[in-house]
């Protein structure tokens, strides 16, 4: 969204067949989907529905893992995709299916309306006139009917975003605290940075000082679920410095000190350099600052827009920062 008329990400090359092939089967076959890219197969059913509410319809698609048994409960990772991206799309690049496939947990990919955004981008920076926060609502219809239609465990739901998927994954987790065990943003802006389209241009650029969130910390109740920050050093289009912010203001309503920074390296991926802010010794903030990474989904599918196959695998990470949350 270089000018909000464009997205905050850049728009992505035409895929090619052999690319196209990898992503999510259609739907309307009627077929369990195969849903991996460029590992061994995994099966799962890969489903589309439409939520209604008062702000209008909003389409989704879930992916529910293999082996479910009836009567059983299971968590579910809501994940908000970036401008130009879809479920498909989004899911190919993250292969999220997969982990969930592995650690049998429901997967919703709620999928913002060209009609509300050409590019197809969550509006998370139009609080001024309230369209954020309408727009934040018809995504929780959207989470609340697959909490009724499907397996899913409502005490054990996280949401994770990319870029304005992320800032949109916060203005949620801000305004209905009580429904989400974890948040994670990558490559985003945090809430109270932007009240509109030009506002949030200089956000972007890093430029927007960030308005400090309502003292919650955790030892007053139902307050902001911990948080998982991912952010690259040379991304070009959210800054690196709203990453940061992000986990400063989280922090700074946690009442929360941060740790001395670590480093992590894995293998030949990118290095990472990591801190944890904490509350009476408990982390209530992740910050993952990764190095010559740029505005893609760390870890994911090579050939994706989006997606940088040399990072940390992000989707790995943010799996095992809600889990651990669920088991508290």
């Amino acid at each position: 969204m270089r000018k909000l008329a464009k997205p905050a990400l850049k728009r992505p090359p035409a895929r090619k067949a052999k690319a196209a092939a990898r992503a999510p089967v259609p739907i309307g076959t009627g077929a369990v989907n195969r849903v991996s890219a460029n590992t061994k197969q995994s099966t799962g059913r890969w489903s589309a529905g439409v939520a209604l509410s008062t702000g209008g319809a909003s389409r989704y698609k879930l992916y529910r893992p293999p082996g479910l048994q009836p009567g059983e409960r299971v968590p579910m990772l809501v994940m908000l995709h970036g401008c130009n991206q879809d479920a498909d799309r989004f899911a190919a690049s993250t292969r999220m299916n997969q982990i969930a496939a592995r650690a049998h947990f429901v997967v919703l990919y709620p999928e913002q309306d060209h009609l509300s955004n050409p590019q197809g981008c969550w509006n998370w920076y139009d609080t001024k006139s309230g369209r954020a926060y309408s727009e934040a609502a018809r995504v929780m219809a959207v989470i609340e009917q697959a909490c009724l239609k499907y397996p899913v465990d409502r005490q054990r739901v996280a949401v994770a975003g990319l870029s304005a998927g992320a800032g949109m994954a916060a203005l949620l987790a801000t305004r209905y605290p009580e429904r989400f065990k974890a948040v994670v943003m990558h490559s985003g802006i945090p809430p109270g940075t932007a009240k509109s389209a030009l506002t949030a241009l200089r956000a972007m650029q890093g430029r927007r000082a960030t308005a400090p969130l309502p003292a919650t910390p955790p030892t007053m109740g139902a307050g902001l679920a911990p948080l998982l920050v991912i952010h690259g050093t040379v991304d070009a289009v959210v800054d690196v410095r709203n990453g940061r912010a992000a986990a400063q203001v989280w922090a700074d309503a946690a009442d929360a000190r941060a740790a001395p920074e670590r480093d992590v390296q894995r293998g030949k991926r990118y290095a990472m350099k990591v801190t944890d802010f904490k509350h009476k010794g408990s982390t209530v903030v992740t910050l993952a600052v990764i190095g010559r990474l740029g505005h893609a989904w760390s870890g994911g599918a090579a050939k994706q827009a989006f997606s940088d196959a040399k990072g940390p695998d992000a989707s790995r990470m943010v799996w095992a920062y809600a889990a651990k949350q669920f088991r508290k």
